[in-house]
């Protein structure tokens, strides 16, 4: 059974999400889990996430169910998805819809850049929003703020005037199969990615 297939097979049965496969150098064989996500809660609690616990019972039963397969790797890592976390399919995108995204696109903008970006551009960062066609269709756009050429942007934490006017809006729309690649983008977030309930709050 191939590699893919057999980790897929023991994450999944013991309840979890395969998020990624990577095999590095000197044969580490790196395995990224997630908990399962059934939508978002109606009484505003607090995602839960994969724990160091988790990550010891995935890297129990993977350990075995490599040695039956034979697959040859050197040492085995389990870990939970970082905070550049890839986005792999629609429900994905649902899960973060708001969140900061990086993508790259399979082809460069060409034409269809209209003059507002390079036409040779791939890769951009924004806000990931859900949007509807015309046609009634649901599709996916991110949104990012764009000074002028020649104007820089602010620096994080900069104060900045009142009378600053703000820097225009840019949107891209676009479908999953015109990704080549898409990840939360690694903004460090001292505060959480999540507001806290009042529960957390309160500690």
């Amino acid at each position: 059974m191939a590699l893919q297939q057999t980790v897929e097979r023991t994450v999944a049965g013991l309840g979890y999400d395969l998020v990624e496969i990577e095999r590095s150098a000197g044969g580490l064989l790196r395995v990224t889990i997630d908990l399962p996500w059934s939508g978002p809660t109606s009484d505003g609690a607090p995602e839960a996430f994969v724990t160091v616990e988790d990550c010891e019972k995935v890297t129990r039963q993977l350990q075995f169910a490599l040695e039956v397969e034979a697959v040859d790797y050197k040492r085995l890592e389990v870990s939970s998805p970082g905070i550049d976390r890839p986005l792999r399919n629609e429900q994905d995108f649902e899960r973060f819809a708001g969140e900061v995204i990086d993508i790259t696109l399979k082809a460069p903008m060409g034409a269809a850049a209209g003059g507002q970006v390079a036409a040779n551009r791939k890769k951009f960062r924004g806000t990931l929003e859900r949007v509807a066609g015309a046609d009634g269709s649901r599709g996916w756009q991110i949104v990012w703020s764009q000074e002028p050429e020649g104007k820089a942007a602010p620096k994080p934490g900069q104060k900045i005037s009142r009378k600053r006017a703000p820097a225009p809006k840019q949107a891209l729309g676009f479908a999953l199969d015109e990704l080549r690649e898409a990840r939360l983008a690694p903004i460090v977030d001292f505060k959480g990615r999540r507001p806290k309930s009042d529960a957390e709050a309160s500690e």
